[in-house]
């Protein structure tokens, strides 16, 4: 396994993609699926450092790549409050949060592009676990 933390700077996220994909790559997954791997987790990385940016600019990001079991598994966790709910009759929107997680174009993107995804809620966050089949 694999741990990674950063402060929620967006130059960060780069780095966390690179590291993603050395670390896919050392795994086994197939070179055609490296850049998938890559979008998602710039995607995920760049959807929690917003939510730390907003929140709790003090906390770091975290990511975890393990490749157990014949697949290489990525979470990506901030520490971000629970949204609050959307208003009475409306869609969530970007200012009570609901819209950048469920709603929004990020996590469709990142459902494209990883072979499994699991979105779990907690009080400390939302991690955002994504998965590609590995030979390793």
């Amino acid at each position: 396994m694999v741990e990674v933390a950063f402060t929620p700077l967006p130059a960060h996220v780069r780095t966390a993609r690179l590291v993603a994909v050395a670390v896919a790559r050392r795994s086994g997954v197939a070179e055609p699926l490296l850049d998938e791997v890559r979008l998602a987790v710039g995607e995920a990385c760049s959807r929690a450092v917003e939510a730390h940016r907003q929140h709790c600019p003090a906390e770091p990001v975290k990511i975890e790549l393990t490749d157990a079991g014949g697949r290489f598994e990525v979470v990506v966790t901030d520490s971000a409050p629970a949204d609050e709910p959307a208003p009475a009759g409306g869609p969530p929107t970007a200012a009570n949060g609901n819209g950048g997680l469920h709603d929004g174009i990020g996590l469709a993107v990142i459902a494209e592009l990883a072979d499994d995804v699991k979105i779990s809620r907690s009080p400390a966050g939302i991690s955002v676990c994504m998965s590609w089949p590995a030979s390793a």
